[in-house]
């Protein structure tokens, strides 16, 4: 597994994004896609139908966009991961702290709620008072599920050893590592 000054050994095409919710995954997905010059699909727009139904075409739509010859999406839904993971040549695992990434999901998740945004095919943030009430509201979600990558990640690396990881742990890593490691693949190329 990389760290975030470690070189690229290829310049990535088809990248993968994991993390928790609210760490980040979406916003670092386009900035990887802006410096390697491909589309960023985020994925919740292929999972989520009106009314947070699951899309029945999700898979197919996964099937078709890693058939591409460059991509970056994030790495979730346990139903598309291993799709997702045996085509891709790099996964970036953003790793930071909870004590970063629960705030930041708090703030979007208020601030998505207040202003109704519109998230996918016409979705909304549920009430604020779903956080009592109901089971899988994004922030209980996240706290319930934090962990995860920990396990997750790492069995992937065995699993697909030809499949680049980049583990960045701290906001700066981030900065470093899309201005160098990153920066430097694609000027290689």
């Amino acid at each position: 597994m990389l760290g975030p000054g470690d070189p690229l050994p290829v310049r990535p095409r088809r990248v993968l994004v994991a993390g928790v919710t609210g760490v980040g995954k979406t916003t670092l997905a386009g900035r990887i896609g802006a410096v390697i010059g491909s589309p960023h699909t985020e994925i919740d727009a292929l999972y989520h139908g009106p009314g947070w139904t699951y899309r029945e075409s999700f898979l197919d739509e996964v099937d078709e966009l890693t058939r591409r010859p460059k991509w970056v999406t994030e790495w979730q839904y346990r139903s598309a991961r291993a799709t997702l993971a045996s085509r891709a040549d790099t996964l970036v695992w953003l790793d930071l702290p909870v004590r970063v990434s629960l705030p930041r999901l708090v703030r979007r998740t208020v601030r998505r709620r207040l202003r109704r945004e519109e998230l996918w095919n016409g979705n909304q943030e549920a009430p604020l008072w779903h956080f009592f009430t109901g089971r899988d509201h994004i922030i209980r979600w996240a706290l319930r599920t934090q962990r995860k990558y920990k396990h997750i990640v790492p069995a992937l690396e065995a699993e697909h050893p030809s499949l680049v990881i980049v583990r960045l742990r701290r906001r700066r890593d981030v900065e470093r590592w899309l201005t160098g490691p990153l920066a430097d693949a694609v000027r290689g190329d």
